[in-house]
């Protein structure tokens, strides 16, 4: 096993166990089977992804792993991110302490939309990553990176970000709870910014961007935005 080999995998250890800690001890008990099936469903995909990766595109998993506040390079976008991480983090949080508090009750249906969604928003990461070798986990482009305009690119002009929402909207359900939708509308703000800022970087430092932005009209969801 190489290196890199090793801190995707540490890396996948450490925050499926961050995460689980997180709804456990908020929720005060291990007897939560919405939270165990939802890191079930996050962890699968997870390794999936991270196993597809290592075998077809090892540079951008490489990239991908340099990601979070501190790698980013502008200082607002630090700022986004500590934004965009505490909003996962709340998605967490809130339905756990939902669950211990008993604030809302999401039906059984409501809970397995919320899992779907979390498929649904892994698979459009897969597709994502299948057809863009330079998605980068911060913003910054790199020697030799083009415009890509198929595959997912072809209907929005962010779909990773578009593929994070809907993780947003089904984490909530998925744990059971009503009330951590609020975590989805507390971070968008943030998210909007950072495409916006990302746009503008792309604008300027990628040939053929611009061309494109016209090419493709919405930025998350074909018809609304």
């Amino acid at each position: 096993m190489n290196g890199l080999h090793k801190r995707a995998w540490l890396g996948l250890i450490v925050v499926t166990a961050i995460m689980g800690l997180v709804i456990f001890l908020c929720a005060g008990t291990v007897q939560y089977w919405q939270g165990w099936a939802y890191l079930g469903i996050y962890c699968g995909a997870s390794i999936s992804i991270t196993l597809y990766l290592m075998k077809r595109d090892p540079a951008l998993l490489e990239r991908r792993l340099r990601g979070g506040p501190a790698a980013e390079k502008e200082k607002k976008q630090k700022v986004i991110m500590v934004f965009a991480s505490l909003g996962f983090v709340a998605s967490l949080v809130v339905p756990a302490i939902d669950h211990r508090l008993m604030w809302s009750s999401v039906p059984y249906y409501g809970v397995a939309a919320g899992y779907l969604l979390t498929v649904l928003c892994f698979s459009v990461i897969f597709l994502v990553f299948k057809e863009n070798t330079f998605s980068s986990a911060i913003i910054e482009t790199v020697e030799g990176q083009k415009v890509i305009t198929t595959g997912p690119y072809a209907c929005v002009r962010h779909p990773m970000y578009a593929g994070a929402s809907l993780l947003f909207i089904g984490t909530p359900l998925a744990l059971g709870s009503y009330w951590g939708l609020l975590a989805f509308a507390a971070v968008l703000p943030a998210l909007i910014w950072r495409l916006l800022d990302e746009e503008k970087f792309l604008e300027q430092n990628l040939p053929g961007y611009r061309e494109y932005c016209r090419k493709v009209r919405w930025r998350l969801v074909p018809g609304v935005f």
